[in-house]
């Protein structure tokens, strides 16, 4: 499964205005309403903000993976987010967030679920990667760069 196979025009955010974590977050989850039904949403936004209040998913470099794993999930769910203004967001390197990846999958698929996160902090350890999302202004081509990056890795 590649990351960018989960990202389509629903779930892509270009330019999400949040006050806080909480608030982006929300969004994020929000973001997936179309492939989720009401109750399904509330136990993914329950499952990443229980993940969170564990410890932030602030990983550093202007960057949160915000994920968690539910009994009402049956296969993997992904959302992107790029920031208007970078929000606080407990990162470990103190610094402000501007790029949110939303990862969730079912409680079964643990091992599943590690080798994404894994992928998605590879992908967007690049500092090159993250200026060419940071300078997207639409889902198309944030969606592209993804795709691109994933063959990169494919080559390598």
């Amino acid at each position: 499964m590649k990351i960018s196979d989960l990202l389509d025009n629903s779930n892509v955010i270009p330019d999400l205005s949040a006050d806080d974590k909480k608030e982006a977050i929300d969004k994020l989850v929000g973001a997936l309403s179309s492939k989720l039904d009401e109750d399904t949403i509330t136990s993914v936004r329950n499952a990443v903000m229980e993940r969170e209040n564990i410890m932030s998913t602030g990983v550093g470099k202007g960057l949160a993976i915000p994920h968690g794993k539910s009994s009402h999930l049956s296969q993997t769910y992904a959302a992107f987010a790029k920031l208007h203004e970078p929000i606080a967001y407990e990162a470990i390197d103190n610094e402000p967030v501007q790029i949110l990846f939303l990862l969730v999958g079912p409680e079964s698929q643990n091992s599943v679920h590690i080798k994404m996160l894994s992928r998605i902090s590879r992908l967007l350890n690049s500092s090159a990667f993250r200026e060419k999302l940071l300078s997207s202004t639409d889902k198309e081509s944030i969606i592209k760069h993804f795709r691109a990056e994933e063959e990169h890795f494919v080559r390598i």
